[in-house]
């Protein structure tokens, strides 16, 4: 039994060090690939408005006789022919997609999207913004918001969207929006910050394997993953956090003054009915429905940039996605 054990011992130890190494090479892939990659990307934009129409004459076609689903398609064409050579335009609505992860990756993507879109704006345009995210690292959420900012700085309109959830990070970017919609279910609020590492000291210890740490500066690092943890670093952190959750909340008020913080800003999440009487939100519905009822005022256009990524780009993202399971300090 013994013998069984120092095998398996040693097959764990022979998997960690395969498990480094692979995270090792995919950094330098990275790296690699940051050097040599190209960083091009393109806009694709696509007429939603059409598209809803095109769903819905396929159901009709369905369900129309063969004389009238050809009277249909005559109706669609002399429509766009009328459309093209009016000179009034609808104005139009942005369709913009944030699925955030905990680095909130997907901020590359939305700068050069609004960036585009502030290219194009005219006077009666506006946007609607879609959030996915249950919130992430402080500073990438932080950045995101401010990317939101850019279009109250152009006066134009900013409806976001919720339907599963837009907490901490999510939610600090959805409260810059000049509406706030979401589904009765969606998770809500999460106005708090948290910090967490693990700490293998004891293990090491325990291996007589000796951790040194050097630093110029007294809390240039507070806590640490392998070292000994002082009660000083750990109270730092605690007064850092408290700090950041300071900022969270000016934030939130700057933005909804009508909350109230005491009550709203304790971290925890509600769903989206609660989030209504809370003030949270401003009215409850789907992205769905919002879309519709924007394609009857304005031509909805869905702006998505599109970066082709590398394989060592894919490599290393899988590598930063492990990596970030064992490190989260400080989320929002």
């Amino acid at each position: 039994m013994e013998n069984f054990f120092s095998h398996y011992a040693l097959f764990l130890a022979d998997t960690a060090t395969i498990v480094v190494a692979i995270l090792v090479i995919a950094g330098g892939l990275v790296a690699i690939g940051k050097r040599k990659g190209k960083s091009g990307g393109q806009i694709q934009v696509t007429d939603l408005n059409r598209q809803l129409e095109a769903m819905g004459d396929s159901i009709q076609a369905a369900r129309l006789s063969r004389k009238a689903g050809k009277a249909l398609q005559k109706t669609r064409k002399a429509q766009r022919k009328a459309e093209a050579k009016s000179d009034s335009t609808k104005p139009c609505a942005y369709f913009l997609d944030f699925k955030g992860d905990l680095r909130a990756s997907a901020l590359a993507a939305l700068r050069e999207e609004i960036s585009a879109v502030l290219q194009a704006a005219q006077p009666g345009d506006e946007v609607l913004l879609r959030i996915e995210s249950g919130g992430g690292m402080v500073n990438s959420y932080g950045l995101a918001a401010a990317q939101l900012l850019r279009l109250r700085a152009a006066k134009l309109p900013l409806t976001v969207m919720v339907d599963t959830v837009a907490a901490s990070g999510g939610y600090l970017m959805a409260v810059v929006a000049d509406r706030i919609v979401a589904a009765p279910f969606a998770m809500i609020g999460s106005i708090g910050v948290i910090a967490q590492i693990p700490n293998f000291h004891r293990w090491l210890r325990s291996k007589n394997i000796d951790m040194e740490q050097f630093t110029a500066g007294k809390f240039k690092r507070t806590v640490t993953l392998f070292g000994e943890n002082t009660e000083a670093g750990r109270a730092k952190l605690r007064e850092e956090l408290e700090e950041t959750h300071a900022h969270f909340r000016d934030f939130v008020q700057t933005y909804r003054s009508q909350l109230d913080l005491a009550k709203v800003a304790t971290g925890e999440a509600w769903l989206g009915s609660k989030a209504l009487e809370l003030g949270l939100i401003d009215a409850l519905g789907t992205s769905d429905d919002e879309l519709l009822n924007a394609a009857k005022r304005a031509k909805v256009l869905a702006v998505h940039y599109q970066r082709k990524s590398t394989l060592p780009q894919r490599l290393g993202l899988a590598a930063q996605k492990s990596w970030d399971g064992l490190w989260q300090a400080p989320l929002s």
